[in-house]
């Protein structure tokens, strides 16, 4: 990789390069000698050599798009002259998989050890509730525990957290949406993060609380109540036994203190939003560098937004340690290119307009950009949205790019940190999971410093080195996960981002 002073070419092959300042009309670039025809602003690209149309257009030593008219060299290259055009992958299945050397230091972090084995970075109460009409007397509870002071009592509890979400009822009882749901509501009433769980119904959704329960122990501490607003008598009783219930889960959560624990129980999502045309050259390939240390120490990194590493599944399929997890990955592909044409959508609805203010041009150059988050480390296996992750090392959960609801089914599948990169800006939280934002340029993140955690943008701004960065949130994971609060927290951030993923007709 050469660094011209204003321009940033990524690899030999490329035919264009990435602004690295606004560069003037006329402007002259010292180390390429490449004169730019227009006004190319930071985070856009610029054509290097001539591109004829229909050639390729190649950043990373990947195609991005093909030229939709000729294309001079300093002319500035971005939708008005990128198109996406055709593209076929080698999936190569399995051809490039090399297991990382574990790394033998034992790295501990301080966390709450639950019965079934697994570990919590916070300890919050949840009140979940099965359907949307149940979902403003689960706030009623929260605010009317919090206006008691319920919880002064119980220092060692983080709050309580009302999950309430928009569907439950008016769906299918038996296809892929109903599953789907099943599953996000499941992982949130045993995960780790949570203390105890209240579960509410209003009684007559398609999503029952009885068949969420059947009978069986879903937390192994027993932590777990439910309760119908129909039975119990409508909206004042069930806010009083609400209450009841909260202060005896309360009093099993405060035993609960946190202790060492090895960093292999950390379990990563990560996530991008609001990407820009740095983040593939920062924030995301650093984070890269922390998921494969996470994943030598024992520990579990997740990448998901499958629409959102269309056209670079390639790089995954290749490092899948065997041939049936890169054709999962691919099964899955697949299914959203059904998916989006049976909803009159298509592959290439991405990048946003923020994006492609941002410099991203097509969904190709957004994916490779993406995909940069997962490191180096061999894929271990493929989950569908919400489905628990039985599996160490690097994964992959299909989702949406849609960042609420994919985060949502990374913390259904046991996600107990979430790392965000944005170019843009961004501002969100998931609680009961702490979110770490991390910036792609240092203008952002001097602009929003209350929301992001850390700047990557100081690789090209001053020279930091991807390694650097990399452990710097590679420790990030390790003193979040203790107990140190994310911007996202300190602002309270976490109380509208439980979206599940709704598939299907709405009845």
């Amino acid at each position: 990789m050469t660094q011209p002073s204003r321009m940033l070419t990524l690899h030999p092959q490329d035919n264009v390069a990435v602004a690295l300042a606004d560069i003037a009309a006329g402007e002259v670039d010292a180390s390429t000698g490449v004169k730019a025809l227009q006004v190319v602003k930071q985070g856009h690209k610029i054509a290097i050599a001539p591109i004829s149309a229909g050639q390729n257009v190649l950043r990373y030593g990947q195609t991005i798009g093909q030229a939709t008219t000729d294309i001079a060299a300093g002319e500035h290259v971005h939708v008005q002259n990128l198109g996406m055009g055709e593209h076929t992958n080698d999936y190569a299945h399995a051809s490039e998989a090399k297991t990382l050397e574990p790394i033998t230091e034992q790295r501990t972090f301080n966390g709450y050890h639950r019965a079934d084995g697994s570990v919590g970075t916070r300890n919050y109460l949840g009140i979940l509730t099965s359907v949307n009409c149940s979902g403003s007397v689960a706030k009623f509870i929260a605010e009317a525990a919090e206006k008691s002071g319920l919880l002064d009592d119980f220092p060692n509890i983080d709050g309580i957290v009302p999950i309430t979400h928009g569907t439950g009822c008016g769906m299918s009882g038996e296809n892929e949406g109903y599953a789907t749901l099943f599953r996000t509501l499941s992982g949130y009433a045993q995960h780790p993060n949570f203390g105890g769980i209240l579960l509410i119904g209003l009684g007559c959704e398609v999503m029952q609380v009885s068949a969420l329960v059947g009978g069986r122990p879903i937390r192994a501490d027993g932590a777990l109540r439910y309760m119908t607003i129909q039975h119990e008598g409508g909206t004042r009783k069930t806010i009083e036994k609400g209450l009841a219930e909260i202060r005896s889960l309360a009093a099993l959560a405060n035993t609960a203190t946190r202790e060492p624990a090895p960093i292999s129980h950390l379990m990563v999502g990560m996530q991008c939003g609001g990407s820009d045309g740095y983040s593939g050259i920062t924030a995301n390939p650093a984070l890269g560098v922390a998921s494969d240390l996470l994943v030598r120490h024992g520990g579990t990194t997740i990448l998901s937004e499958t629409s959102e590493i269309y056209g670079a599944e390639h790089l995954l399929t290749r490092r899948a340690e065997t041939v049936e997890v890169g054709e999962k990955l691919i099964e899955r592909v697949r299914w959203w290119e059904d998916y989006t044409a049976r909803n009159h959508g298509e592959m290439d609805n991405n990048p946003s307009p923020g994006n492609k203010r941002g410099g991203l041009t097509t969904i190709l150059e957004k994916s490779l950009g993406a995909v940069a988050k997962s490191g180096s480390a061999p894929l271990t296996d493929v989950y569908l949205f919400g489905e628990k992750i039985d599996k160490k090392g690097f994964v992959f959960m299909d989702s949406p790019g849609f960042d609420p609801c994919s985060v949502t089914g990374q913390i259904a599948s046991g996600a107990n940190l979430i790392v965000f990169t944005t170019g843009r800006g961004s501002v969100s939280g998931y609680m009961p999971t702490p979110c770490i934002k991390i910036a792609t340029n240092s203008e952002m993140y001097a602009r929003m410093s209350d929301d992001m955690d850390i700047n990557c943008g100081d690789i090209v701004s001053d020279g930091a080195t991807l390694n650097d960065k990399g452990r710097d949130i590679f420790e990030t994971f390790i003193r979040i996960a203790s107990g140190e609060l994310t911007k996202s927290e300190e602002l309270g951030f976490g109380g509208v981002e439980f979206v599940p993923w709704q598939i299907g007709a709405v009845m």
